[in-house]
């Protein structure tokens, strides 16, 4: 085999929340350029339908599912149907989450707890529906995307920072609970720059942000992808319980303060 046949994903069925735009889009696309069939899950459908449409463009088979991970019933319908469509699942993208910045003392407790729900306690729960589809498949793999934000301390960041430093020891922990069958890593992002960010990001802040990042440039959705790309597909199949950093090299946050 050489070295560009282990980055092949033909035979494979991969479900990737988040999938409708940005980051989960771009995974889904390069799953799907490599030969895999995707199961895309959004919570809006009509932009899952369009990223199915581009999969299939590709010559590769496509499920688009409205699915908000937060909902138990929607999360077990989501792998079902991923189930029965395909036949199999052999892959898990995590990549449904987020949380904007709180404040300590007017965040209710409750607040806090929805945030860790969306960003972790999904991804656990959807790891408990694929992992035994993935064994009887013979082999599986969970990516879940994390943040710099796990390992950043930064103001007013203490919702989202905790979740995410969550995952990522989930993904450590996880990866020893199913090993060998399943490998489990994942993805912690610098900012990247997606069309709805770069509408909305002013000028001089953009700029800031790039001039404090050490390769003098924001990130795109394909560096995610590309990454993801690695991790689900045979080139890193010694590679288990890791957390790539695709941030330009910030070892701290690069918003302008």
């Amino acid at each position: 085999m050489s070295i560009i046949d282990r980055f092949s994903m033909e035979g494979r069925v991969a479900v990737v929340t988040g999938a409708g735009r940005g980051i989960g889009r771009a995974i889904a696309l390069a799953f799907a350029e490599r030969g895999a069939d995707v199961v895309c899950a959004a919570r809006t459908l009509a932009d899952v339908e369009a990223v199915a449409a581009d999969v299939r463009a590709m010559g590769r088979r496509a499920l688009a599912v409205s699915c908000d991970v937060n909902d138990a019933a929607r999360r077990a319908a989501l792998v079902a149907s991923a189930q029965e469509a395909f036949g199999r699942v052999t892959h898990l993208v995590n990549n449904a989450g987020g949380a904007g910045p709180n404040h300590p003392l007017k965040m209710t407790p409750e607040q806090f707890e929805e945030v860790f729900r969306f960003n972790v306690s999904s991804a656990y729960a959807l790891s408990q529906l694929c992992v035994p589809l993935m064994r009887e498949a013979g082999a599986g793999n969970i990516i879940n995307i994390t943040s710099g934000a796990a390992r950043y301390a930064q103001p007013h960041f203490s919702a989202y920072g905790t979740a995410k430093a969550a995952l990522t020891q989930l993904t450590r922990l996880l990866a020893q609970d199913f090993a060998p069958q399943v490998r489990v890593n994942a993805i912690a992002p610098g900012p990247i720059l997606t069309d709805a960010l770069n509408r909305v990001l002013p000028a001089e802040m953009r700029d800031g942000m790039i001039k404090n990042t050490p390769l003098q440039s924001l990130g795109e959705t394909e560096d995610i992808a590309a990454a993801a790309l690695y991790l689900a597909s045979d080139a890193s199949r010694w590679v288990t319980g890791k957390v790539i950093e695709v941030d330009g090299g910030a070892e701290s946050s690069v918003w302008p303060g």
